[in-house]
């Protein structure tokens, strides 16, 4: 099992419930011989420094390539198509202005892991070298069985990327709340009804739920294994919002048996 000597956070989550500085501190209480480094968003990070005539080039580029990953069709995976010049100015300014979010549109998670990949030099593409990308787009994977895209918080890999849009609408909310959604309730009055039972937009337990996503990413890279079959470990895979509290909030133990052996000896 390989620590990586340098884990970088990047803030693109664009939510004011999101500390990273108290994530960062989290794992540096975990990983004593990694150095974390919290850098601005993604792409922001990786373009600041280029000339005029570069950047515009390569925003124009990833603009093109990130429109064409939008998905039309929750139960068609994707084809290659050219994508409508509304769409890449679209991508164009948000990539131009990240704090602006997009509401409504879903991407291929794995294509655009792939895309914004390309952007990490030679010198950082290394497994000693951990990149967690927070975003705030929507981003889903593409299931064979049942032919449909899902919603994702996460997905790991080189870079790993977490949503804070995906933690609201990835896990399912109780079943009683779509049924009376479908029944006409408010959405107003049923986040009343059901306050607390599900991670919100802005929502304060953000961070501390983004401990566990946060882990689940380095555990990747260094074991191939991010997750964790008991409910009560921060490394379970949730697919409920009552699993993701439980897991990452009301638990008294915070890991498993197993899991909390390896972070004692990672801390030593």
């Amino acid at each position: 099992m390989k620590i990586p000597s340098f884990i970088y956070l990047y803030d693109g989550g664009k939510t004011e419930s999101l500390n990273l500085n108290e994530i960062s501190q989290y794992l540096a209480n975990i990983f004593k011989i990694s150095k974390i480094k919290i850098r601005k968003e993604f792409v922001t990070h990786y373009t600041e420094n280029l000339n005029p005539q570069e950047k515009e080039k390569l925003i124009n580029q990833l603009a093109k390539e990130i429109a064409k990953i939008k998905v039309r069709k929750i139960e068609q995976k994707l084809t290659d198509f050219e994508p409508l010049y509304g769409e890449i100015e679209y991508e164009k300014r948000r990539l131009l202005n990240p704090d602006n979010k997009s509401f409504g549109i879903l991407y291929d998670g794995f294509e655009y892991m792939a895309i914004i990949s390309r952007l990490i030099p030679k010198e950082e593409a290394s497994l000693n070298h951990c990149h967690i990308v927070f975003t705030n787009i929507l981003f889903g994977s593409y299931d064979e069985t049942d032919k449909r895209y899902h919603l994702r918080v996460s997905i790991y890999g080189f870079p790993s990327i977490i949503s804070t849009t995906g933690i609201v609408e990835a896990p399912a909310k109780p079943r009683e709340f779509y049924l009376k959604k479908q029944m006409g309730v408010d959405i107003n009055i049923l986040k009343q009804e059901f306050c607390g039972k599900f991670i919100d937009y802005d929502d304060p337990r953000m961070t501390e739920v983004m401990k566990g996503y946060v882990l689940q990413a380095v555990f990747y890279q260094m074991t191939g294994d991010p997750f964790c079959e008991d409910k009560n470990c921060r490394l379970y895979n949730s697919h409920w919002q009552q699993e993701v509290i439980q897991s990452q909030i009301y638990s008294k133990n915070e890991f498993c048996k197993k899991h909390k052996e390896i972070i004692n000896r990672l801390k030593c």
